[in-house]
């Protein structure tokens, strides 16, 4: 049909009944619907009754189309007539049945003639009108009464909300929207939980514990042929959480600078060396167990020093200037061979004799001694790199403090020979009750234990106490490592003065390079 409502002259009549395409539609998240202008729509009129609308053919002749109203159904002759005609009324120049008013034709069918001057091109994405008889849908996007800001807005700032990340205008936009908006609302949680995981208070390095515990739990369900002797099992779990901290760390690490501490007499004495160097130093010393086992000694063949000192400048000025990260590889190697030979020798060699030049220690304290050695120069290293380091499981610390605290008799008694600790006062025969202190270690890895304070073959008695120290577990192994002096142990002390400086001196005493 024409612009001015006459039928064209092409074949029109062929898709008069064919249904027109619509244009396109825009997703919903494309737009805010609120912001698209609504075209103006007639009044609506009454629902035509059922068989008012005559059938039409398109084989019969066009003819004069009936004058209709888009408003209500006259009441008298008076409401009708050529000096008021309807909106829709159409002339004697537009016939034919595709004129019909909107009772006649469907909606979207409806030529020029029957739409008024708003409706001749509908916008693509005005929606549909509702039926009588189908509740008006609510707005898929609405925005926060007072801020201008759409749903689709508000949404895309809870990111930056769980962060607190907005403005002080955004945030009272979002808070204001998430009392109306529940999906908002779940969603505002998830993010806020999220957003919680990122800033954990707790330490991200796997809980010492968990290699014993997965190991326990591996063994539960099927027991090693030939297990790890239960001597051997600090050594193991030090030397695995020592290799666990050099496989993280750089290259370039490795030179960073380590000083190392301990006292000697009354004093205390310290050497810089580097991570690579420590290493080293560990490798040298574990030597004198791979000696007393059979095994290679990394020093080589011949005649080699006992003295841990010795071994470690021996070790240090034939390595590679400076040291390197190729340092790890025959330290773990060796490590390996230990536990797998202790392992396999089984209580053969618990007792077996490992000498450090001027004491000698059984195998099975010897091994102790490594892990705690092991432990200390760790948390040296963790210093040195920024490393978060921690104490080890409370049963192998336990047994730490135990083979210190047994050192502690003969340790007083080599100061006393050096004139460096009191006279004994109460000498008696070899394992009877004598003058004890009374060292109560709390917290991990704590217990009681009673040091004879007169003579080494004398046996500790709590009958026998002339004095109380009370001192943390992990105080006392740094204090035990030469890591603080004796009048910095944050201790609590009861009786005899002499007798408490005697055993803290001692304690200090044990700590070597």
């Amino acid at each position: 049909m024409s612009g001015d409502g006459r039928a064209s002259e092409g074949g029109e009549e062929e898709v008069r009944g064919a249904r027109r395409i619509p244009g396109p539609r825009g997703a919903v998240d494309d737009l805010d619907l609120e912001s698209v202008p609504r075209p103006l729509l007639p009044p609506p009129g009454p629902a035509a009754p059922d068989g008012a609308v005559p059938e039409q053919s398109a084989a019969e002749p066009p003819g004069p189309a009936t004058p209709e109203r888009a408003g209500p159904e006259p009441s008298g002759p008076e409401d009708s007539g050529p000096e008021d005609p309807g909106p829709e009324d159409s002339g004697p120049e537009d016939p034919g049945p595709e004129d019909a008013g909107p009772e006649q034709a469907d909606p979207e069918d409806a030529g020029p003639a029957q739409a008024g001057p708003e409706q001749l091109a509908p916008h693509p994405f005005a929606p549909h009108p509702a039926t009588p008889d189908q509740a008006t849908p609510e707005p898929l996007m609405t925005s926060a009464p007072g801020t201008g800001l759409s749903h689709r807005v508000l949404q895309a700032l809870l990111g930056a909300w769980a962060l607190s990340a907005c403005s002080a205008e955004e945030t009272a936009a979002v808070e204001d929207h998430l009392t109306e908006c529940a999906p908002c609302a779940d969603e505002a949680l998830r993010l806020r939980d999220a957003v919680g995981l990122l800033h954990t208070d707790g330490s991200l390095d796997l809980d010492p514990t968990l290699r014993s515990r997965v190991m326990d739990g591996c063994l539960g369900r099927r027991p090693a042929r030939i297990p790890v002797p239960e001597h051997a099992a600090p050594y193991d779990a030090e030397t695995a959480r020592l290799d666990a901290l050099l496989r993280d760390i750089g290259d370039s690490e490795w030179h960073a600078p380590v000083r190392l501490r301990w006292f000697e007499e009354e004093r205390e004495v310290s050497r810089r060396t580097t991570v690579a160097g420590v290493i080293g130093h560990l490798t040298a010393v574990d030597g004198l167990l791979s000696a007393a086992l059979g095994l290679d000694d990394p020093l080589g063949r011949g005649e080699t020093p006992q003295d841990p000192i010795e071994r470690t400048e021996r070790y240090w000025s034939a390595a590679q200037r400076p040291p390197t990260r190729t340092v790890r590889e025959p330290w773990r190697a060796q490590s390996h061979e230990l536990i797998r030979t202790a392992s396999f020798a089984g209580r053969n060699v618990a007792e077996a004799s490992v000498s450090y030049g001027a004491f000698a220690l059984p195998l099975q304290d010897a091994l102790l001694d490594r892990a705690f050695e092991c432990w200390v120069h760790g948390g040296d290293i963790a210093d040195a790199v920024d490393y978060p380091y921690q104490a080890p499981a409370a049963a192998h610390l336990h047994r730490m403090i135990d083979l210190a605290a047994r050192l502690l008799p003969a340790a007083v008694a080599g100061r006393r020979r050096a004139g460096l600790a009191g006279p004994a006062k109460e000498l008696v025969t070899a394992g009877a009750p004598g003058r004890s202190v009374h060292l109560e270690i709390e917290g991990h890895g704590g217990g009681d234990w009673f040091i004879a304070l007169d003579s080494p073959a004398a046996l500790g008695s709590p009958e026998r106490t002339v004095a109380q120290v009370a001192l943390d577990g992990v105080e006392f192994c740094r204090l035990a490592a030469g890591h603080i002096s004796p009048a910095e142990a944050a201790a609590g002390q009861e009786g005899d003065r002499e007798a408490i400086r005697d055993v803290l001196f001692a304690t200090a005493s044990l700590s070597r390079l």
